[in-house]
């Protein structure tokens, strides 16, 4: 007998992928070949349209109307060129995902024809739905109206043949109902109190530009394998399998020779995110097994965002063509590494300073220190909601396990800077900072030394490291929309900055020398904000304590985490800085909570069927088979032998029974349980009902699952284990 597991394995390795053509150029000349860059924009556009357009590209200048037609007729020519047929609003709904309503090129000529068309008004404007959107309670379902309003810093580009437009997505009522709207604000935000505050060193300074670089974990399965699992079909994670003898333990597939398979889909993937013009550069293995990463080169944090959810969707298409699925939930395997997305953070001036690089005179090592002690600070004073930014259903099975940081936020700096702002703590304006010589670092006018490139090692437990010349937000989900952590970010390192600027306005306004007046602040700055730097391992019990005793957040209920947007100092710093309003604050955070129950309703509901109609009838039919092997021992021997020959067989017969009605008994409590908190009207009340009572029962009833995984004969057992998804062939 062969066992469907195995009839699947066996259907999807000889299912072969199609050749793929990959073009024979360097990947240069044909990177970026399906957007409208600058050169299509010079070559399609009439040069003061073209030079409107580059200036509302780099300074957000307001384009007109008249000027857009010119655009939307530049872009239509090339799109049409191309081979396109229709035409998207491609924007970023509250469901974590991209949406896109498909139109033709194509109207009414006037005389029983089509003519292919394209307005400025169709690019500038669309009118999506906006009540069948995740909105939490800002659309009624009779108030459907809402906008798609073209953002002009992303470029449209051109997937199959319709012609992708970024754009915001708002309410009838002028409400953001996407992550690309806040995040274009908190970019505003943080030029602006960035700028200033470098102006106390750069008069010249003009902008400071927030840039992005993410790091996309994801797993590969194979497709028919997949198939045999309805929990990853349903959920994207396994609800239930137990741990396979070899995982990643021997730390073997970690930068590992990538598996022939993989390498060929990498390939292909590769070629077609560069065609999209997302540079990608970095892909290797990562440390669980089927497990990979894919990172491109740093860019403008808004447009990084954009390639990131464009990336989502790619991968799964090509994945497909080599007969792989993508996983990217956060945890799809128990017991061995998640899937994150490292948002490397960056700020930088168009003057071309990094302000998170080490400078070479005291002067620039001043900026450096102002800019790391202020985002420190800003962590520190948003702890609890930098947390809830990166909090999900999802990503709550990561933070915490398997070389995923803690739910508890805390900034990792390294021994070297942590020496630095130490004695800075300690001294006076009129005492000298002295480094040991062998560090590397020299004495400067403004009491910082000159520091080192990469003076910093690397923890994995960290949440909030600083790696060098960039922050690294490792607690944000594979799964995840970049622009909802990077907006917090943003908004709460501008709130810090711009409170910076005004105090040391207010201390030079009494006399005191700017450098004086920078160094006294930052010294208080490094005090108060002490609690948050924490180098050790993440991962220990003392140190969640510690946490607690520091004042750090150190709640884990993600319904309950959700709260930190809504507290008084959460609504003033959004609406402060003119990033959300409180209504929009409320909204979002509806939308929170109504997504986490959701999610938990659905794995719960998948693992009850699971359960219920593919273990327990294949557990009760080996139950079957060992009865009846135990009968006819009884029929064949004498009674004291049979007895004997037949005691393992009953033990495991207690077992399987014992495990199975645990699992019939707590499949009905969940089932009842999710009856009680389906009839809670308030969102927030209904996720923490289905965190503190649906979610154990899960727990609890995936643990008698995968004991019966152990003891059921493995030809019976329907659907693939660890040991065979984890492992490509």
């Amino acid at each position: 007998m062969t066992s469907l597991r195995f009839k699947v394995v066996d259907e999807a390795i000889r299912r072969k992928a199609k050749e793929v053509a990959l073009p024979a150029e360097r990947p240069s000349e044909y990177f970026g070949m399906y957007v409208f860059n600058r050169d299509r924009m010079r070559k399609y556009l009439p040069k003061n349209v073209y030079v409107a357009l580059v200036d509302t590209m780099e300074n957000r200048t307001p384009l007109s109307r008249e000027l857009a037609m010119n655009v939307a007729a530049g872009m239509k020519q090339w799109a049409l060129e191309m081979g396109a047929t229709h035409y998207t609003h491609w924007f970023q709904p509250l469901n974590g995902g991209t949406a896109e309503k498909h139109d033709a090129f194509v109207e009414h000529d006037g005389h029983g024809g089509m003519i292919e068309e394209f307005s400025g008004k169709l690019l500038i404007q669309q009118e999506p739905d906006a009540s069948s959107f995740p909105n939490g309670g800002i659309r009624n379902t009779f108030e459907a109206r809402g906008y798609s309003a073209w953002d002009p810093t992303s470029p449209a580009f051109i997937v199959g043949t319709t012609l992708c437009i970024p754009t915001v997505f708002i309410a009838y009522t002028g409400e953001a109902l996407d992550f690309k709207t806040p995040l274009l604000k908190s970019i505003v935000a943080v030029d602006k109190a960035a700028t200033s505050v470098c102006r106390l060193f750069d008069p010249n300074v003009r902008k400071v530009t927030s840039f992005l670089g993410w790091e996309q974990e994801y797993f590969l399965v194979d497709e028919g394998l997949w198939a045999a699992r309805p929990d990853l079909i349903l959920t994207g994670r396994t609800l239930m399998g137990h741990e396979s003898a070899k995982n990643q333990q021997l730390e073997d597939h970690y930068f590992g020779s990538i598996p022939t398979r993989v390498a060929a889909f990498m390939k292909e993937l590769d070629v077609e995110l560069l065609k999209l013009g997302i540079p990608v550069k970095t892909r290797h293995n990562e440390v669980a097994p089927n497990q990979f990463e894919l990172a491109p080169i740093y860019e403008e944090a808004n447009l990084a965002n954009d390639h990131n959810l464009l990336l989502m969707s790619v991968i799964h298409r090509v994945a497909r063509k080599h007969s792989f699925r993508c996983l990217l939930h956060e945890k799809p395997f128990k017991g061995i590494n998640g899937s994150g997305k490292h948002n490397n953070w960056s700020l930088g001036t168009d003057t071309g300073v990094n302000l998170f690089s080490p400078g070479k005179t005291p002067k620039d090592n001043l900026l450096f220190i102002t800019f790391l002690v202020n985002t420190i600070m800003a962590v520190y004073r948003y702890n609890g909601l930098l947390k809830a930014s990166v909090m999900s259903a999802t990503n709550a099975h990561r933070l915490g396990a398997n070389e995923a940081p803690p739910a508890i936020i805390s900034v990792f700096l390294g021994r070297q800077l942590n020496e630095v702002l130490d004695k800075i703590e300690a001294s006076t304006s009129e005492e000298a900072i002295t480094v040991d010589d062998k560090a590397g670092f020299k004495l400067g006018i403004a009491h910082i030394p000159e520091l080192l490139l990469d003076n910093t090692d690397r923890n994995r437990t960290s949440p909030f490291a600083f790696t060098g010349n960039r922050f690294e937000f490792r607690a944000v989900g594979s799964s995840a929309n970049c622009g909802g952590a990077l907006t917090v970010l943003n908004t709460a390192v501008a709130a810090q900055l711009k409170l910076f600027r005004r105090q040391i306005d207010e201390l030079s306004a009494t006399g005191m020398p700017i450098e004086k007046a920078i160094f006294t602040v930052l010294r208080d700055y490094i005090r108060e904000c002490k609690p948050v730097r924490f180098d050790g391992n993440g991962y220990s019990d003392a140190w969640k304590q510690e946490a607690r005793e520091r004042g750090l957040d150190t709640e884990t209920s993600a319904p309950l985490i959700f709260d930190r947007f809504l507290t008084q100092e959460s609504i003033e710093l959004f609406t402060s800085m003119g990033v959300l309003s409180k209504v929009e604050l409320e909204a979002r955070t509806e939308v929170e909570w109504e997504t986490y129950t959701k999610k938990i309703q659905i794995e719960a509901r998948v693992l009850g069927d699971l359960a219920m109609n593919h273990i327990l009838p294949v557990a009760s039919r080996y139950q079957s088979m060992l009865l009846d092997k135990v009968a006819k021992f009884g029929e064949i021997f004498p009674a004291d032998e049979a007895k004997q020959l037949a005691e393992q067989d009953r033990l495991l017969i207690v077992k399987l029974a014992e495990h199975m009605k645990e699992v019939q008994r707590q499949v009905e409590e969940m089932v009842e349980a999710r009856k009680v908190a389906n009839r809670i009207a308030d969102e927030r009340a209904k996720a923490i009902e289905y965190h503190d009572k649906v979610l154990p029962l899960m727990e609890s009833i995936r643990y008698h699952i995968d004991k019966l995984e152990l003891i059921v004969d493995n030809e019976m057992w329907t659907l693939p284990k660890y040991r065979e998804l984890l492992f490509l062939k």
